[in-house]
C-alpha cells in the first residue's frame, strides 16, 4: 500500500494508520469475492434492464397519479418490471406500504382464513412479525392477529446448525394452507438461507403437500444472487423498498410477487375486495421507486462488499461473524459478535459517526415498537429507517451481536467500517 491510500482516508477522517492498513490487507484478500459480487450485480442488472425494455417504459410512466388513481400506468408498468425481474407471474409493488412487516401482513392476511393453518418452517419468526400471528399480546390482549381471527399456527424449530430440519418440515406441512420461508436470519445467529437452501425446502413441502402457498419472506435477499425464490418454486415473495430493490432512491413502499391469483388476494386485502390493484394513487412516488429498482443491483453489490471488508476486519481482530469474511451470502446482513456490552455499543455508535445523516447523533438503546428487548440503532440515512444505506442496530441481550448492513457506495462504505472500529479504540473497547 502506497502512502497516498494512507492519506486519502486519514487526510479526512482521524483514523489510526494501522486500521487502514488492515483495512487494505483485508480488501486485498476478498479480490475473489468482490469480481463474484460484481458478476452477479452485472447479471442482474442485465435482467433489470430488460424487464425495462420488454416492459416499454416510458417517460411518462414515471409521473404519479392523485385521487383513486385510476389508469396509472406508470404503477401497473412498475408491477410488470417487478414481476419479470423477480421471476414471478404479477406483483404488487406500493409505496403505501409502510415497511416490510406490512406488506408480510398484508400476504398473510390475503392469503390465509379462519381454520387454516400457517406453519413457519425456519424457526421462530422475526420479532415485529410475532404481534401479527398473535404470539405477543398487544396492551394486554391479542386485537386482530391472525390467531384471534382462527389462523392455526405451527413452528418448526432448526436443527442443531441453524439449517431447516427437512424431516419435521416435511410431517408439520401436511394440511398446511402456508409454509413460510424466512431468508434473512433476524435478530438471531443462524445461518441466512440461500437459494440453494430456498430450492430444497420448496422441494420438500411440495413432496409433502403439493397445494401449500410457499411464501418467502426476502428481505434483504434481493440480487444477492442470480435467482430469487419464485424462480425456484415459491409461491409468493415479499420484501421492503427501503431494503435492496429501492435502491438507496426509493422513500418507502415494499411489494409481493408471485402466482397472479395470490397477489389478486393481497392487493383486496392492502385496498379493498372488488378494487385490489385498480386504486390508488401513485403520486410522486413513480420515478423513485423505478429509478432505486434500476440501480438495485449495484447498490447491492456495494452493500455486500461492504458487510465483507467489515466482517475481514473485524474476523482479523478477533471478533466472530456470520457469515465469516469471504463466504458467499444469501443477504446483505453480516452478524458481528462483540461478546459484551461496551464493544457492541462502541461499534453502534462509530457506525453512526461514519453515516451521512446526523453522524453528530449518539444512538442509545431503547424500547423500539415491535421489538422485545432493547435495541440500540446506527441509522444515519438519507430515508429514515433504510437498511440499504450504511447502518447497524443490535438488541442489548447475548450474544451481544450487532446486525450491519448496507453501504449505498462502497468507498462511503468502507469509509463508515473504518471510523466505526476507530471509535472502538478511542473508547477503550477495542486495543490493536
Amino acid at each position: 500500500m502506497t502512502e497516498n491510500n494512507i492519506d486519502g482516508i486519514t487526510g479526512f477522517f482521524d483514523i489510526d494508520p494501522r486500521l487502514v492498513e488492515l483495512a487494505e490487507s483485508a480488501q486485498e484478500e476478498l479480490t475473489e469475492s468482490f469480481k463474484r459480487i460484481d458478476r452477479i450485480a452485472e447479471y442482474n442488472t442485465f435482467k433489470v434492464l430488460k424487464a425495462f425494455t420488454k416492459n416499454k417504459v416510458g417517460e411518462n410512466a414515471l409521473h404519479g397519479t392523485t385521487g383513486y388513481g385510476y389508469n396509472d400506468l406508470g404503477r401497473e408498468l412498475l408491477d410488470r418490471v417487478y414481476a419479470d425481474s423477480l421471476g414471478a407471474k404479477d406483483a404488487l409493488v406500493r409505496h403505501s406500504f409502510v415497511n416490510g412487516t406490512h406488506a408480510l401482513s398484508t400476504a398473510l392476511f390475503g392469503v390465509l382464513r379462519p381454520g387454516d393453518r400457517l406453519v413457519m418452517c425456519t424457526g421462530s419468526p422475526y420479532d415485529t412479525l410475532e404481534g401479527v400471528i398473535g404470539l405477543r399480546k398487544q396492551g394486554g390482549i391479542r386485537s386482530g392477529s391472525l390467531i384471534d381471527f382462527g389462523v392455526e399456527y405451527g413452528c418448526v424449530g432448526l436443527k442443531s446448525d441453524g439449517m431447516p430440519d427437512h424431516e419435521r418440515i416435511f410431517e408439520s406441512v401436511k394440511g398446511a394452507k402456508v409454509a413460510y420461508i424466512q431468508r434473512s436470519r433476524g435478530y438471531s445467529t443462524r445461518p441466512s438461507y440461500t437459494i440453494d437452501d430456498i430450492k430444497r425446502l420448496v422441494s420438500v413441502i411440495r413432496e409433502a403437500n403439493p397445494s401449500a402457498v410457499i411464501m418467502v419472506d426476502n428481505c434483504y435477499g434481493e440480487f444477492v444472487d442470480r435467482l430469487e425464490p419464485c424462480d425456484v418454486g415459491a409461491d409468493l415473495e415479499i420484501g421492503s423498498l427501503i431494503k435492496n430493490p429501492g435502491g438507496g432512491i426509493a422513500s418507502t413502499g415494499g411489494y409481493i410477487a408471485g402466482r397472479e391469483e395470490l397477489v389478486s388476494l393481497c392487493a383486496d386485502r392492502l385496498t379493498c375486495v372488488g378494487m385490489g390493484k385498480e386504486v390508488g394513487a401513485s403520486l410522486n412516488q413513480n420515478r423513485e421507486m423505478f429509478l432505486g429498482f434500476f440501480i438495485a443491483p449495484q447498490t447491492v453489490a456495494s452493500a455486500l462488499k461492504t458487510s465483507e471488508l467489515a466482517c475481514m476486519m473485524l474476523n482479523k481482530l478477533g471478533f466472530r461473524s456470520l457469515p465469516m469474511a469471504g463466504l458467499p451470502r444469501a443477504d446483505i446482513i453480516s452478524s458481528i459478535e462483540f461478546g459484551s456490552v461496551g464493544p457492541l455499543t462502541s461499534f453502534i455508535r462509530g457506525v453512526q459517526k461514519g453515516a451521512p445523516i446526523d453522524s453528530y447523533v449518539t444512538p442509545e438503546a431503547w424500547d423500539m415498537p415491535g421489538y422485545e428487548s432493547k435495541v440500540i440503532m446506527a441509522a444515519g440515512a438519507f430515508t429514515s429507517g433504510a437498511s440499504i444505506e450504511f447502518s447497524a442496530d443490535a438488541p442489548i441481550r447475548e450474544p451481544y451481536a450487532a446486525w450491519l448492513q448496507g453501504g449505498i457506495t462502497y468507498p462511503s462504505g468502507k469509509a463508515g467500517v473504518l471510523i466505526a472500529i476507530q471509535n472502538m479504540l478511542d473508547e477503550g473497547t477495542l486495543t490493536l
